[in-house]
């Protein structure tokens, strides 16, 4: 083809490509305390070579029955013989030997029907379907738009933003909104703050009441208490007007505010404990939060036993070398997580003694440089890691915040601020609340110096209404 050049050549470049054993070895860290309960159980059934010192993870976790430990030793050597796959297809089959009975699998269930855990809103809203008359696809649509209701219950994405997102008919996704509307509670899925209180007044029969009107048409100046004006605009007394604030002061702006979020965690098992002794704080590992594994003694001996071939031999020394490997991962993470904690322990003296209020800023940056590792790598050990202190148990990460300075000079973090703004709100006086103006300058005499938006963004963060709103009569 003329005016194409088609040519080879050569290029060097270099790039930094992650061996299996090092992914191996970040997903180790990274990993929550569960997590990697399930990643030693699973490693248990996979390598032969390795077991557990405690019997219970050896035994309940990786499902192996005692027996196949003991096994007899030239029938082991047999089946080593046949390399790994086929080694993994005898483990996985062992470790379900026999039907299990009736009976069994009633204490099962039993079991199972006895563990409960707080309900989510999505799990309840599902749950009330089942009494709904509608067809299976308008049932599909309802639990697809479910899950787009935030933590207060809102729609807080726009039906037309679904749309697009979802592929389905705007009609569709209407009727589902309704579905979602006529269930418990009063007020899930409104997309506003007014038209959840008008779903509530509506499901209380108010549709035609005086309350359902300063919601629909008056809410802004309910909002800011002129209630002398609202009376004269529509010509009735303003105890009554006063009367409908209070009905719609009872209403929920936030009913879904008494159910479990989906992704939150139930129950959480420190990784690490501090506790003062003689004075100065020393943390600890939670040894029985991971177990400790060591390489079996079966497969030291089949190394060094006369007439084993170099195949074989082979197989268990790749095996052994993977475990040691395995073990190390784990003692790394251990050790990693540790001096970090260490280093929180440390720089956070106050918080441990006083509470969150004196929490001081720190960042990764600052925690790597002092331990000796990447900013990554803390980032990837504080990822799902909890630690007992005696102001209660917390993320690692939790202990990492942004500052500012104060008056004085020194750094203040900004839970500390957080912290001091709801002390503020929770001592004022609800006739005569702070405004975003005067916690300015409450928070200046503390030595605090914010600007009127950060203290308005803070007390929306804390979930704080305007001041207008937090006055009462």
């Amino acid at each position: 083809m003329p005016g194409v050049s088609i040519s080879q050549g050569q290029r060097l470049a270099q790039s930094q490509v992650l061996s299996p054993q090092m992914q191996q070895s970040l997903n180790i860290l990274q990993a929550p305390t569960l997590e990697l309960r399930h990643m030693v159980s699973q490693e248990l059934v996979q390598n032969p070579t390795l077991e557990s010192e405690s019997s219970e993870i050896s035994l309940e976790e990786a499902g192996l029955e005692q027996a196949e430990r003991d096994d007899d030793f030239d029938g082991e050597f047999s089946r080593l013989s046949k390399m790994d796959d086929e080694w993994r297809e005898y483990m996985s089959q062992s470790q379900t030997r026999g039907p299990r009975t009736a009976e069994d699998e009633e204490r099962r269930q039993f079991l199972f029907d006895s563990l409960t855990a707080p309900e989510t809103l999505a799990q309840h809203l599902e749950s009330q379907l089942v009494a709904v008359s509608i067809s299976a696809a308008d049932r599909a649509d309802v639990v697809r738009l479910v899950g787009y209701l935030d933590e207060r219950g809102f729609l807080s994405t726009r039906l037309r933003e679904i749309v697009f997102e979802e592929g389905i008919p705007i009609e569709r996704l209407e009727r589902a909104k309704k579905v979602i509307q006529g269930l418990e509670p009063a007020g899930v899925g409104a997309e506003t703050l007014q038209e959840c209180l008008l779903l509530q007044l509506e499901r209380q029969g108010r549709l035609d009441s005086l309350e359902y009107r300063l919601v629909a048409s008056h809410l802004e100046e309910l909002a800011r208490r002129r209630l002398p004006d609202l009376a004269r605009r529509l010509k009735v007394p303003v105890e009554r007007i006063s009367q409908a604030a209070e009905v719609i002061g009872s209403l929920n702006p936030r009913p879904a505010q008494d159910f479990a979020t989906s992704g939150q965690n139930m129950y959480v098992q420190p990784d690490l404990a501090v506790e003062k002794v003689n004075g100065s704080y020393v943390v600890t590992l939670n040894q029985e939060a991971v177990p400790r594994l060591r390489i079996s003694n079966t497969y030291k001996d089949l190394m060094t036993r006369t007439g084993t071939g170099d195949e074989v031999r082979g197989y268990i020394r790749e095996r052994i070398r993977s475990g040691k490997f395995f073990i190390q991962s784990i003692e790394q993470r251990q050790q990693t997580i540790r001096k970090i904690a260490e280093e929180i322990v440390e720089r956070q003296q106050d918080f441990l003694d006083r509470g969150p209020s004196h929490l001081r800023p720190m960042n990764m940056a600052q925690l790597a440089e002092v331990v000796g590792v990447h900013e990554t790598t803390v980032s990837r050990a504080v990822n799902g890691k909890f630690m007992k202190t005696p102001q209660g148990v917390y993320e690692l990460r939790y202990f990492f915040t942004t500052g500012l300075e104060t008056e004085s000079g020194e750094s203040m973090s900004n839970v500390s601020v957080k912290a001091a703004l709801l002390e503020l709100v929770r001592g004022e006086d609800s006739a005569k609340p702070y405004s975003d103006d005067a916690i300015v300058k409450k928070l200046l005499e503390q030595g605090v110096k914010l600007a009127r938006r950060t203290v308005a963004k803070y007390r929306d963060e804390l979930g704080l209404l305007p001041s207008h709103l937090r006055k009462t009569y």
